[in-house]
């Protein structure tokens, strides 16, 4: 009789503080994206109804969006890992030319060179969402044409952005391990160690690689 299989060893991934960040911002994203749906699209406006309110649950998720990680800026764990999305290395370079070609050569840190990008395209995306999403709202605080123009952006960047998280939940529902770290904390080893093989789980700076390095920063 075999002896059974010893549990697979686990990594600490994200603090408690991080995942409740990451749950608030989706669900506000989420929120944001379903209610802008049912004011543009008239099938789904008809089906809800009730425009005003619809509207007053847009604004407000809108407004609360970067209220989780101005929050969360209060965990050490937070800042550290928004450096680490901030920080593009030599091997981000490589990863990318890997998705490129479609080769298995894709080293990465505690997050590969598609998550800082999506991480940083976001960031940039909802501040212009919340600038424009201003000037839509307060209509006295600007003349007409700069209304006009911010609903212009404001309208198009949000199709974008619903295109964008639509590929961010794409890529994590075929990473089960992945979802499973953002939902419980922590990830297999051998699951670390092929995915980001430049992150030490036990170290608290920076990846493997980045001491030393020059600082790019993601735009």
């Amino acid at each position: 009789m075999l002896p059974p299989a010893e549990p697979a060893a686990r990594v600490a991934r994200f603090t408690r503080a991080e995942r409740w960040v990451h749950r608030a911002t989706a669900g506000l994203m989420l929120l944001c994206i379903a209610s802008a749906a049912c004011l543009y699209l008239p099938q789904l406006a008809e089906l809800v109804g009730r425009r005003r309110l619809v509207e007053q649950v847009h604004e407000w998720s809108g407004l609360l969006l970067p209220v989780p990680v101005l929050l969360g800026l209060g965990s050490r764990a937070l800042r550290r890992d928004l450096g680490r999305l901030n920080r593009f290395a030599a091997y981000d370079r490589e990863w990318l030319r890997g998705v490129l070609w479609r080769t298995f050569h894709r080293p990465a840190g505690k997050f590969n060179a598609g998550q800082k990008l999506y991480a940083g395209w976001i960031a940039g995306a909802v501040l212009v969402m919340l600038g424009t999403g201003l000037l839509m709202w307060f209509t006295k605080l600007a003349p007409l044409g700069w209304r006009t123009g911010a609903t212009f952006v404001h309208d198009w960047l949000a199709l974008a952005v619903g295109t964008v998280v639509a590929g961010h939940l794409w890529m994590a529902l075929r990473d089960p391990e992945a979802r499973r770290g953002m939902r419980t904390g922590s990830v297999d080893r051998r699951w670390a160690t092929r995915e980001h093989p430049r992150w030490d789980p036990e170290a608290h700076g920076e990846d493997a690689g980045q001491a030393g390095e020059p600082a790019r920063h993601a735009r």
